[in-house]
């Protein structure tokens, strides 16, 4: 089992927004992100199950201008927040690697 590391403190991500993360260096480095709704925050790998490119726009930029979907910056896939199912675009009924997640004293913690 991995150490647990803390990402950020749960206010850095603002509410119903996104926030990109990277952990590790070298060939260890991964590309995360996640999206908070309220308590909530759902952490997954930065990459397309399409083309394996990142998915966002720009940096911190991971919804859909509705804020309700996470879409791919490169062909507008689109994925559920909570579970990262794709329902839309060239990778539909696949789904975003997601990390497990738990906020303790506002901090946001993952295994890595």
């Amino acid at each position: 089992m991995a150490d647990p590391i803390v990402l950020c403190r749960l206010d850095e991500i603002p509410e119903g927004g996104a926030k990109g993360f990277v952990i590790g260096t070298g060939a260890a480095r991964r590309d995360l992100f996640g999206v908070r709704r309220g308590r909530q925050v759902f952490i997954y790998e930065n990459s397309c199950p399409h083309t394996g490119g990142p998915l966002d726009w720009q940096p911190d930029v991971f919804l859909d201008v509705e804020t309700a979907h996470i879409q791919c910056a490169t062909h507008g896939a689109l994925f559920r927040i909570g579970d990262g199912f794709c329902i839309h675009g060239p990778c539909l009924g696949k789904h975003l690697t997601a990390l497990p997640a738990r906020i303790e004293a506002g901090r946001i913690w993952i295994e890595a």
